[in-house]
């Protein structure tokens, strides 16, 4: 059995390079470690550790760590967040709820308020996250574009974090359902600038190459990888043999 972003962690190097999409032009990974995020339903991420030559994935619930605002705006939806959970991980923000729990803080907190497309569409559709992130990418509404603004510097802002853990000069992944979508903002330049806007250790950042994964199947070529390699230790699992029988 294998972690769903451990899995995905072992396919990255079984990707041929026109699956990755890099939001970092003219930087090449260095000899050190590398990360995944990836954002879904929920908040995943995985670590991968050089060893020699080659990566050693290994599962983590990073997406658990407490949210850190960076800004008064931030510290607000912390804590309208609060209110509602009590504690605030990344996770509750940087996944598919968070662009609804976004929207609706910019609408009660008064910097917004809901347009007749979002009501009638929301009334209509059972998924609340689809409505905001599909109208603020077609730029439709303009509460629910500055949500999915806010989601794109929240969730480059988690990847730089994830960087620093990790030491991650071999650079950072980012998978999952939702980076593919929402792929042109991410081309517009706020998730690096979140990424690396680190104070003293920007410069380490800045070196960083970031790379959207293209491919759905990554998980899947990854526990083949992984069956492949064989269990930990190099072992592979020994073949029952059947009981002697008595004579």
């Amino acid at each position: 059995m294998l972690n769903d972003l451990e899995a995905t962690a072992w396919g990255i190097p079984q990707l041929p390079p026109r699956k990755l999409e890099t939001l970092t032009p003219g930087l090449r990974p260095g000899p050190g470690n590398a990360a995944l995020i990836a954002a879904g339903t929920g908040l995943g991420m995985a670590l991968l550790i050089r060893d020699g030559g080659r990566f050693q994935p290994c599962a983590s619930e990073g997406g658990h760590q407490d949210f850190g605002p960076r800004d008064d705006l931030e510290i607000e939806l912390l804590k309208f967040m609060r209110r509602r959970y009590g504690r605030v991980s990344i996770e509750r923000i940087v996944a598919g709820p968070g662009f609804s729990a976004i929207y609706q803080f910019l609408i009660e907190s008064g910097r917004g308020r809901e347009s007749r497309l979002i009501g009638k569409r929301l009334a209509e559709q059972n998924d609340a996250n689809a409505v905001i992130s599909e109208a603020g990418m077609a730029g439709e509404d303009p509460v629910a574009e500055k949500a999915v603004g806010m989601f794109v510097s929240l969730y480059g802002a988690a990847a730089g974090d994830l960087a620093l853990v990790t030491k991650a000069t071999g650079g950072i992944y980012v998978g999952g359902g939702i980076a593919p979508k929402i792929l042109p903002m991410l081309r517009t330049g706020e998730f690096i600038r979140s990424f690396r806007a680190k104070g003293r250790l920007s410069p380490l950042l800045e070196k960083i190459p970031v790379r959207v994964i293209r491919e759905s199947r990554t998980a899947l070529f990854g526990a083949a990888a992984r069956a492949a390699h064989g269990p930990p230790g190099g072992r592979r699992p020994s073949t029952p043999q059947p009981k002697s029988k008595r004579r």
